[in-house]
């Protein structure tokens, strides 16, 4: 038994066989002597296979997106139902919530001086404050890579950092 092409259901091929029935293989219009070659059975049909098969790609990518989806979700719901918190759940969530980040260290370029950029909770506020001196006792080499690359620095200097942002924030929220 022949290969039929992907294209070639049981319902294509019986209306193919019934266009060919009725225009008896020229005009599908049932004109007669018609003249306009689109209207032809082979030119015709060629124009109808073709959007079949664009409608079997788009079926195709389709049923492989919807396969995706179920491989790779977990059945799990993403988001609360009832909005995003409760009250009980969002007093815990701001009880539990440090006062501020530390998002980065980085240097002045104006006078060279180190300086933290810190985020306020639950704020869009974001502090710039200045560290002074306090990275002078490490080498140019670890102020490179704590500024550039996030590295740490040794603790006595990284509690003095969180000390000067500390009264920087204190300063901000009692104002």
């Amino acid at each position: 038994m022949p290969h039929l092409p992907k294209w070639a259901t049981p319902n294509r091929q019986a209306h193919l066989v019934k266009l060919f029935v009725d225009s008896g293989g020229f005009c599908v219009y049932g004109h007669k002597d018609c003249l306009i070659p689109e209207h032809h059975y082979e030119l015709y049909i060629e124009g109808l296979i073709g959007g079949w098969k664009a409608e079997d790609r788009e079926q195709a990518i389709i049923d492989w997106l919807a396969e995706r989806k179920a491989m790779h979700s977990l059945g799990e719901r993403r988001y609360p139902i009832a909005g995003r918190f409760n009250n009980i759940s969002m007093d815990i969530f701001h009880d539990q919530q440090p006062l501020y980040y530390r998002e980065s260290l980085g240097m002045n370029g104006l006078t060279l001086t180190p300086f933290a950029k810190v985020k306020i909770s639950s704020s869009y506020m974001r502090l710039y404050v200045d560290l002074g001196n306090s990275l002078r006792e490490v080498s140019k080499n670890k102020r490179r890579k704590a500024v550039r690359y996030g590295r740490q620095l040794p603790k006595s200097i990284e509690q003095r950092i969180a000390e000067q942002v500390w009264l920087a924030v204190r300063d901000y929220l009692n104002h």
